[in-house]
């Protein structure tokens, strides 16, 4: 298991190479990756090596030049499947691809609903870490509103994960409410 682990993390590292986050530090694409799969294996208590192989992995069809039968290859049509499975189509208008995560996400297996779920309990840690530079809590407060509504379609896969998803959003509402209230 580990060298698959390994081999996935370098193969993302290399694919996310040249990638920053949106956030004001503009921090190594990478680290995203790495937490959703640590937030999985940690935090979540997933030990499936398909699911923490593909949060590794999950950004780079939709975000890299990195292509299906390319991960198919490299990691197993297993692996593929379930980051395709949580990939958006970038072909789409951002609106559209926010719908669709919210609609599609009671469709998903239970192993993409942990995936999805690790994927937005780091997305609204960064938020409220290090939000990009031009996010007002306005515009954070409703990435948050989308996020617990994709979150919804995905409960009951893993209740840990469920669990964590709904104290790390009260504490972020309960941030930035004390921002608004300064």
């Amino acid at each position: 298991m580990t060298a698959r682990l390994l081999n996935a993390a370098a193969f993302a590292a290399e694919k996310h190479r040249h990638q920053r986050r949106k956030d004001a530090d503009r921090s190594p694409y990478i680290n995203h990756p790495l937490a959703v799969a640590a937030c999985l294996a940690v935090e979540g208590g997933v030990t499936d090596e398909t699911i923490l192989v593909a949060a590794l992995l999950h950004d780079t069809i939709e975000d890299t030049a990195t292509t299906p039968d390319e991960l198919r290859e490299a990691f197993g049509a297993d692996v593929c499947r379930l980051v395709e499975e949580v990939s958006d189509d970038k072909t789409l208008a951002k609106a559209v691809r926010k719908q669709l995560q919210i609609e599609h996400a009671p469709q998903l297996s239970p192993e993409a609903k942990q995936l999805k779920i690790a994927d937005k309990i780091c997305n609204i840690r960064d938020l409220a870490q290090n939000p990009p530079a031009d996010w007002e809590p306005g515009r954070i407060t409703e990435y948050l509103d989308w996020a617990q509504r994709v979150v919804n379609g995905c409960r009951g896969a893993n209740a840990e994960l469920d669990r964590l998803f709904d104290a790390t959003l009260a504490k972020v509402r309960q941030g930035i409410s004390r921002k608004k209230g300064d």
